[in-house]
């Protein structure tokens, strides 16, 4: 009797074993929601920037006047990332000819204790705020954009000037009627392989790095010529929203509170393009940087409203329009 009890309670233990064994096989390790690690990351103070940039700093913006004080006396660290050609032909003195890709590599070689700024400069400003976005979002927090970019040091430098000469375009096609945003959804699906903030991080920004400044942004031509295509977003106050009005189908984002995980954040699409537009192109740029970084297909739509409703601008009560005061005057590098 006994011996018969010793078989059952090994035949019980084996059975046992076989089971725990199996469901451990069997068992599927939970999805790790990398967007989701992503978005309470950047919005905490753990991440390298300490705090949420988005909702409390950008756009960090620099002016020429500025930069020529502090360049003066050595304060400022300048790096152009427009083509080498380009800055062969005309550059801020001392300034380094830094390619997009490489800004991040550059910036961790150069000693930022021996400067108060690092002035990001390309030739309007729009593609050194989406870089600058992205050094901030680091952790780089000397780091500013040169507003206006070089035709803000200049007026051999011509893309502000050539804009508003056509900067009306667009000026009969905007209207006041309100869109509602879309129903709260989920945020993109992210695929790094990594389970960090830092890390997931580390690694978007390797990716938007290589991929350039190209694909976040887009004419006002492409957008006007296929509205329905893209999920506009008119990153403005409500008040400017109403008047002077907005892009046909566009929605209000109110700077610095609508791009929160817990506001309207998860109201942008993850299939469908968002065209991001501001006053100058310069904020949406940043903010196209950090949509990107966490999964979004954004783009900031070209030189903002000074490319479509220019005379709104400088008849109302719209900041930021290019004027031919923003133009220093500055000598620079032959």
């Amino acid at each position: 009797m006994k011996q018969i009890k010793f078989l059952l309670y090994a035949l019980f233990i084996m059975m046992f074993a076989v089971t725990s064994c199996s469901t451990d096989e069997d068992e599927v390790p939970e999805e790790v929601n990398e967007a989701e690690i992503l978005v309470n990351y950047l919005e905490s103070s753990a991440s390298p920037y300490g705090k949420d940039f988005v909702a409390t700093d950008m756009p960090t913006v620099i002016g020429a006047a500025e930069v020529k004080t502090l360049n003066e006396t050595g304060k400022v660290y300048i790096m152009d990332i427009r083509s080498a050609t380009d800055f062969a032909a005309g550059y801020i003195k001392n300034a380094k000819n830094v390619a997009f890709a490489d800004v991040l590599t550059h910036i961790k070689g150069v000693n930022l204790a021996n400067y108060d700024k690092v002035a990001i400069v390309c030739y309007t400003g729009q593609t050194a705020g989406y870089a600058a976005s992205l050094l901030r979002l680091m952790g780089y927090n000397k780091v500013f954009s040169l507003k206006w970019g070089m035709c803000s040091w200049n007026a051999d430098f011509k893309q502000w000037t050539n804009t508003i000469a056509n900067g009306n375009a667009y000026a009969s096609q905007f209207v006041t009627t309100e869109t509602a945003k879309t129903a709260k959804g989920a945020l993109p699906k992210l695929s790094t392989g990594k389970t960090t903030g830092q890390e997931i991080l580390e690694a978007r920004v390797a990716k938007i790095l290589a991929d350039g400044f190209t694909p976040a942004s887009v004419t006002n031509a492409t957008v006007f010529g296929g509205l329905t295509n893209y999920h506009i977003v008119n990153y403005w106050p409500a008040a400017q929203y109403a008047n002077p009005g907005h892009i046909p189908g566009a929605m209000q984002y109110t700077p610095k509170e609508s791009m929160k995980y817990a506001a309207d954040l998860t109201t942008l699409p993850t299939n469908k393009p968002i065209a991001l537009y501001c006053y100058t192109g310069q904020t949406s740029a940043f903010l196209s940087a950090y949509l990107r970084i966490l999964g979004y297909d954004a783009k900031s739509i070209l030189f903002g409203t000074n490319g479509m409703i220019y005379d709104k601008m400088i008849s109302g009560s719209i900041p930021n329009a290019f004027k031919p005061s923003e133009i220093m005057g500055y000598d620079y590098v032959k």
